[in-house]
């Protein structure tokens, strides 16, 4: 009698350097956000990862965070979003106007703030994914209308100040609740937590994978690139708590990240999403409903764009006619310096946080060394185009 024997799945491994290259577009932009941070802490004499710099770096660049895990979601689709700026404009003002003239309470004006930013972006994505009219045309005439827009609400004239509450949400800090002296211990506890469960998640994430018998990371570059990276977040943890804590637009950002993560890579949706940049037709041939997935990335796109215009707003303390002016190169550039492909398919929600990173550390050291801001622009361009090129460079390898 035939006995059919069952054997465990055997978890395939590469060597170190061949899966270093085969994921080189992950590693190379970690690796890229370090070197440019070390640079720039040598040659500002430490002044980059003083506290006080590191919490004005992440308040400067929390809007071009926000709106980075919204445009890597459109960009992965297939399509672009060129009125992502405008719209943080428009969305600031009409909160000054409802906030400051019309006496509104901030937290109403701010929900209904997002929803008239989710309505811009289902309003661009309708003519995107059913009438097919390129997102290149759409957003871009949606840029110039909502640019119009806000110079006719703000009649031109800047608008404010916020009320204090309002503020909070981009000014404010995470209160210690146990009373440290000189540093915010709840915010080092929450950093630490943070770090302790990145690392246990990479560490039961791999098991899984060992398990099924798929391609795993080496053990000694697993191993050195999570301890890094959790050494580095309990560093700058601790770094922020000696100033004042963890800025309460931090923990927006974490939980946006978080969730925006979970969804893309653990959900039927987040598979459909990069299916349908990967070949639109397959996926529409496979039952994926194309045009309602590509209206929702719109709609989500609109969404953190009006969110990021509050945090924009709250921070200015006022809505000015040139709010988001240019903001929508950055954030689109940092969605590519951070991975994703120029055709879709391609790309991850904490590599465009990375990216986004690169290009904020950058302005933030460029400025702290005096240089132009001439200058700066032609850096950013250059190095936009080098990411640009290695993408193309790693496609046509492959």
């Amino acid at each position: 009698m035939d006995q059919t024997v069952t054997t465990e799945p055997t978890p395939v491994r590469a060597s170190g350097v061949s899966f270093f290259r085969a994921n080189m577009r992950e590693y190379g932009i970690l690796i890229a956000l370090v070197v440019i941070m070390a640079f720039f802490q040598f040659a500002t004499g430490g002044i980059l990862l003083r506290p006080v710099n590191l919490t004005n770096l992440i308040l400067q660049n929390s809007y071009i965070v926000i709106m980075a895990v919204g445009m890597l979601l459109v960009i992965v689709s297939g399509h672009i979003d060129l009125s992502v700026g405008s719209v943080l404009g428009f969305v600031g003002a009409l909160a000054a106007v409802m906030i400051v003239q019309w006496d509104m309470n901030y937290v109403l004006a701010s929900i209904l703030c997002l929803g008239v930013g989710a309505a811009i972006g289902a309003a661009q994505g309708f003519w995107i994914a059913y009438f097919r009219i390129p997102s290149f045309i759409v957003t871009l005439a949606g840029m110039l209308v909502f640019k119009g827009l806000t110079l006719w609400l703000l009649a031109g004239q800047s608008v404010g100040p916020f009320p204090p509450t309002f503020q909070l949400m981009s000014s404010g800090f995470l209160p210690d609740i146990f009373g440290g002296d000189g540093i915010n211990i709840l915010s080092l506890v929450m950093g630490l937590c943070v770090a302790a469960l990145l690392l246990y998640l990479a560490i039961r994430t791999r098991s899984q994978e060992i398990k099924r018998g798929l391609p795993t990371e080496p053990a000694a570059l697993f191993t050195v690139k999570n301890a890094l990276i959790a050494l580095a977040i309990a560093y700058m943890s601790y770094l922020m708590a000696s100033f004042r804590g963890l800025p309460n637009v931090f923990i927006i950002m974490a939980l946006l990240i978080a969730v925006y993560s979970f969804v893309a890579n653990r959900t039927t949706v987040g598979r459909r999403i990069y299916a349908i940049g990967g070949n639109e037709k397959a996926a529409k041939l496979s039952g994926i409903r194309t045009e309602r997935l590509v209206f929702l990335t719109f709609a989500n796109m609109g969404m953190l764009a009006a969110l990021a215009g509050l945090v924009f707003a709250a921070r200015l303390n006022t809505a000015t006619p040139k709010a988001g002016l240019g903001f929508e190169l950055d954030v689109i550039a940092a969605v590519f310096i951070g991975g994703a492909s120029m055709s879709g398919g391609v790309g991850t929600i904490v590599g465009a946080v990375i990216g986004a990173f690169i290009m904020g550390v950058m302005n933030n050291g460029m400025s702290i060394l005096g240089i132009g801001i001439d200058y700066q622009q032609v850096i950013k361009g250059l190095v936009l185009l080098a990411a640009v090129i290695f993408d193309v460079y790693n496609k046509n390898k492959a």
